[in-house]
């Protein structure tokens, strides 16, 4: 806890109350009518004013993609940088500069194909950092081919026969990857988007939410059954720590673990299996069940999808280490010189 606070009170707090037009930059917005991006920048500059910090401490980092021109429509320092590496600058950024709030805003393509292995180092790291991973299930600013997360049978201009890939489940990569914070939410469920974007700030260390998130020119209607109110009454598991994994009308479906295999399942609850039904608990150390729980999912039908903080554990903080490091190479060696470090021991002076 002291870590926490410590690390909370390295960012400078704002001298005057913000309001949702103080993060609005003067930048026209520009994404196509429609664009689920609209909600997730609308919720992210509504909830911004929460954090109470001086909006020149906070940095949005983002690579290449729709969603990655989010930076420019944010009022305060941030950079759009490179396809797929995003979570690398940011990585530096937030370890030598820890009085900033430092967000990644990334997408599927942008940061599970080319970025892969800098989201999953970044993860692993648990640098003090937030990932927004935009995931609508196609490449939007390439005109609509299939992406990491396009499910098999995909249908684009580059599978015109089906997609053969197998897709990735962000939420389980992320999980995988030791992620200290893990949650997804839904780009139209503004309530419960604010709400898991509070409990990532809350978070000390690299925490990754997957909005998804609906393109409607190349790929309109990739999560209706979340959206339309009527199925995803059955559809959406609402994850809350501390209580019963229930859904559906009137909670009349739960889940519980196998006895046989040890995987999770949904039932229909009745009196007699009531009493197995698991209670959500996102702080428990081991990824186990939050990773059974990632698996819910299909990915063609997305019937059971949970949605919520899957994980939300304590681990050291990267930067933390870090500067704890460096303040101890200082105490035992005193400064180091540049010059001499890069020269090292083996050089000398050639003539022409």
């Amino acid at each position: 806890m002291t870590e926490v606070i410590e690390a909370l009170s390295l960012v400078p707090k704002a001298e005057a109350k913000q309001s949702m037009k103080d993060f609005k930059s003067d930048q026209e917005v520009r994404w196509c009518p429609g664009c689920g991006d609209y909600a997730v920048l609308a919720a992210v500059q509504g909830f911004m004013p929460e954090l109470g910090l001086a909006k020149e401490n906070i940095v949005f980092v983002s690579g290449i993609g729709c969603s990655s021109r989010f930076p420019y429509y944010m009022n305060t320092y941030g950079m759009h940088s490179i396809h797929g590496r995003a979570p690398a600058i940011a990585t530096g950024l937030a370890s030598s500069r820890r009085d900033l709030s430092v967000w990644v805003v990334t997408g599927d393509g942008d940061a599970l194909s080319i970025g892969g292995n800098h989201l999953i180092h970044a993860l692993r790291r648990n640098v003090n950092l937030k990932i927004l991973l935009f995931n609508n299930r196609i490449y939007g600013l390439t005109k609509g081919q299939y992406s990491p997360t396009s499910e098999v049978g995909k249908i684009t201009k580059s599978t015109p026969m089906g997609s053969l890939d197998a897709p990735f489940n962000p939420v389980s990569l992320a999980i995988g990857a030791e992620a200290s914070f893990v949650a997804r939410t839904v780009d139209s469920d503004r309530k419960h988007l604010t709400s898991v974007l509070r409990a990532a700030a809350e978070h000390q260390g690299t925490a990754l939410i997957e909005i998804y998130q609906n393109c409607n020119i190349f790929n309109d209607g990739a999560f209706e059954v979340l959206k339309d109110k009527q199925q995803a009454e059955e559809a959406v598991i609402r994850l809350e720590h501390g209580q019963l994994i229930r859904f559906g009308a009137d909670g009349s479906k739960g889940v519980v673990r196998d006895q046989a295999t040890g995987d999770l399942k949904v039932i229909a609850v009745t009196d007699e299996n009531a009493s197995q039904i698991l209670i959500h608990d996102a702080h428990t150390t081991s990824p186990t069940t939050a990773f059974a729980l990632s698996r819910l999912a299909d990915p063609d039908t997305l019937h059971h999808t949970p949605i919520g903080v899957f994980r939300s554990v304590d681990r050291p903080v990267y930067d933390t280490q870090m500067s704890d490091q460096l303040e101890t190479a200082i105490e035992q060696k005193g400064k180091g010189d540049l010059a001499t470090l890069l020269a090292g021991n083996d050089t000398w002076t050639t003539g022409r």
